[in-house]
C-alpha cells in the first residue's frame, strides 16, 4: 500500500523561469493528483485539485522562503484545495467540529479477520482495491488526509505534520484510528469473501 517517496527537487524554481516551473510540475503531478483523488473521488475533482495548487504555487513561488522543503509547501497547498472543496461540497463542514484526538480510546473493531490466510493475488485484486478505495472514501476528512500522504504517498510523519499543522503525537493519533478503521471494514469484506469462497468449495450434499 506504501509508495516509496519520490525525490523532488529541494529547491524551488526562480520566479519567471518556465522551464525549472515545467520540472516541477513534472515531478509533483503524480503524487498531488492521486491525493486529490483519494480525497475527493473522482477524477474531474482531482484534475481541479491538481491544476488550482499550481496556479497557486506559481502565483506564491515568490513567498516561498524555504523554512520547509518544497514538497512540504506543495503538499500543504493541495491539501488545502483538497479540503476547500470538501468543504464546498458538503456545505461548508468544518473540520475543527471533528476531534479525532481526544483523549477517548479508540473502538475495537468487531471482525478481524487473518488476512495472511488469503492468496497475494487476492489481496490485490481488482476487487480487494475496489473495497480498500470505498473504505478509503468512508473515513472522516482528517483522518483520511493523514491516511493518504503517510500510508499511501509515503510522506513521514514529521512532514506530514508540517504539511496539515499537527503536532507529531496528532498525526500518529489520527493515523492509528485511520488504520484501525480501514481494518474493521476490510476485514467485514474479507470475512464475507472468504465465507463465500468456503461455500463455493463446499460439495454439495
Amino acid at each position: 500500500m506504501k509508495r516509496k517517496t519520490a525525490r523532488f527537487p529541494s529547491k524551488p524554481c526562480a520566479p519567471g523561469d518556465r522551464t525549472e516551473f515545467a520540472r516541477l510540475v513534472d515531478a509533483y503531478s503524480a503524487p498531488i493528483y492521486r491525493l486529490g483523488l483519494k480525497m475527493l473521488g473522482n477524477q474531474q475533482d482531482a484534475e481541479d485539485v491538481l491544476q488550482n495548487t499550481f496556479l497557486n504555487a506559481l502565483t506564491h513561488l515568490a513567498d516561498f522562503e524555504g523554512r520547509s522543503s518544497l514538497s512540504t509547501w506543495l503538499y500543504r497547498i493541495a491539501s488545502n484545495e483538497a479540503l476547500m472543496l470538501l468543504r464546498r461540497k458538503k456545505n461548508a463542514v468544518n473540520l475543527d467540529d471533528f476531534h479525532p484526538d481526544d483523549a477517548e480510546e479508540s473502538p475495537l473493531p468487531e471482525v478481524f479477520v487473518d488476512w495472511s490466510a488469503l492468496p497475494e493475488d487476492e489481496l490485490l485484486s481488482g476487487e480487494a482495491k475496489m473495497a480498500l478505495d470505498a473504505a478509503i472514501n468512508k473515513l472522516p476528512e482528517p483522518l483520511r488526509m493523514v491516511f493518504i500522504l503517510r500510508d499511501i504517498e509515503g510522506v513521514s510523519i514529521k512532514e506530514t505534520a508540517e504539511i496539515l499543522g499537527l503536532t507529531e503525537t496528532n498525526v500518529k493519533t489520527r493515523l492509528l484510528r485511520a488504520r484501525m478503521f480501514l481494518r474493521e471494514q476490510l476485514s467485514a469484506y474479507y470475512s464475507e469473501r472468504l465465507t463465500r469462497e468456503e461455500t463455493h468449495e463446499r460439495p454439495s450434499p
